[in-house]
């Protein structure tokens, strides 16, 4: 069976995510079946998730993938380069799918393709280092590289999901997969395809309680709506302020976080014991070197204790959120050649060991942190994780 998959947040599943869905299956053939795999609860601009993941992961179901599975918080709290590395490497573990699709401003897969290429290259590598040491930020060291080895190829890496794309296309040639990439023109905004769409505004339009008409396709409207109703959802990062401050006051586990460097992480340590907001700790941890995103995903991890240990090692399974008919066929051809325990019913967790035992517990952690700003109180109970079954879609 045909295969591409497709990473993810679905944060949450809009117009441009079905274009994307269905452009895909037209390039590849209408019998193609697509393969999500998707951050959980916790998200890489360093967030939670306005919706939990199997509700974005039946909505995804909803609108035309076949399989959602997971990307574990430690990675989906990872910068750009381990997001996507993790995604790339859950996929090609999986064993079915042939593609890899992705937005791009660009929409040209050679350009970007060669760029990728470029910036992985040992001069690129060097020139990054170089820039890092004189105080920029990983971003802005690495237009540098590219400014000075591809030229005017370089305005690729000016727009997000060029970059993003760029890194999907770097781990496809470290990992040595076979999987092949395609990528869909983006139009519109920032994140979205072909709608004008902001993922961004989305969220602030359904945390108002704003109505989303034409923004999201009707069965994902009426996931976000039963969410809603049953008060779960939707979630922001001020709603966990509290318990936030509450565990970062006693944390001391700063420095093993990922990213804590040149003495950021004292940083961490000094004004998360004194600041009474979430946002006043970032404003005096900030530096003109670290972006934002990557302060808000250090802040979540010392939360959850997730540390850089977590994500020094390749995903240890492969978790499956939800599938409709196809995808359950496509499953049970992929398990007999899956490289890593596919884990559908929470039963199936219960018999991992090891480091792949560790993580799992560590993602029913995380997932009772999310659950306790549920605004329905009976939602807040822990254990989730254990009680939970993928979504299956009937036909």
């Amino acid at each position: 069976m045909k295969a591409a998959g497709i990473i993810c947040e679905y944060n949450p599943f809009h117009a441009g995510h079905a274009i994307h869905i269905e452009k895909t299956r037209s390039a590849l053939g209408g019998d193609c079946a697509i393969v999500c795999v998707m951050s959980g609860n916790f998200v890489q601009r360093g967030d939670v998730a306005v919706f939990n993941k199997h509700a974005r992961a039946k909505a995804a179901v909803l609108c035309g993938a076949d399989l959602v599975l997971e990307i574990p918080t430690p990675y989906a709290l990872s910068s750009a380069k381990g997001f996507a590395e993790a995604g790339v490497r859950i996929l090609d573990s999986l064993g079915a799918c042939g593609y890899i699709s992705f937005g791009s401003e660009s929409g040209d897969i050679e350009a970007l393709r060669e760029a990728a290429a470029a910036i992985a290259s040992t001069e690129a590598d060097g020139l990054i280092k170089v820039w890092l040491d004189k105080g920029l930020s990983y971003a802005a060291a690495q237009q540098k590289a590219a400014d000075a080895v591809i030229g005017s190829c370089s305005d690729l890496f000016r727009s997000p999901n060029n970059l993003l794309g760029i890194e999907y296309l770097k781990a496809i040639f470290e990992l040595g997969s076979p999987m092949q990439a395609i990528t869909i023109k983006r139009a519109g905004g920032e994140h979205d395809c072909d709608t004008g769409l902001s993922a961004t505004a989305l969220r602030k339009a359904l945390l108002r309680g704003d109505k989303t008409p034409a923004l999201m396709p009707d069965a994902a409207e009426l996931v976000c709506t039963e969410e809603i109703e049953a008060g779960r959802g939707p979630m922001s990062i001020k709603q966990y302020e509290l318990a936030m401050l509450s565990r970062l006051r006693s944390a001391k586990g700063f420095a093993l976080l990922s990213g804590a460097t040149e003495g950021l992480e004292f940083r961490f340590m000094r004004y998360a014991a004194s600041e009474p907001t979430i946002e006043a700790l970032l404003e005096k941890v900030k530096t003109k070197r670290y972006a934002m995103s990557r302060l808000r995903r250090m802040l979540v991890c010392a939360c959850l204790g997730i540390t850089a240990a977590d994500t020094t090692k390749p995903p240890p399974y492969i978790r499956v959120l939800a599938m409709d008919q196809t995808g359950m066929k496509l499953l049970s051809e992929a398990r007999k050649k899956a490289r890593l325990p596919v884990i559908t019913k929470p039963a199936s967790a219960k018999k991992l060991a090891g480091r792949a035992a560790d993580m799992f517990y560590k993602e029913a952690a995380a997932t009772d942190f999310y659950s306790l700003a549920y605004p329905g109180a009976d939602n807040r109970s822990g254990g989730q994780e254990w009680r939970r079954s993928p979504h299956i879609l009937d036909d």
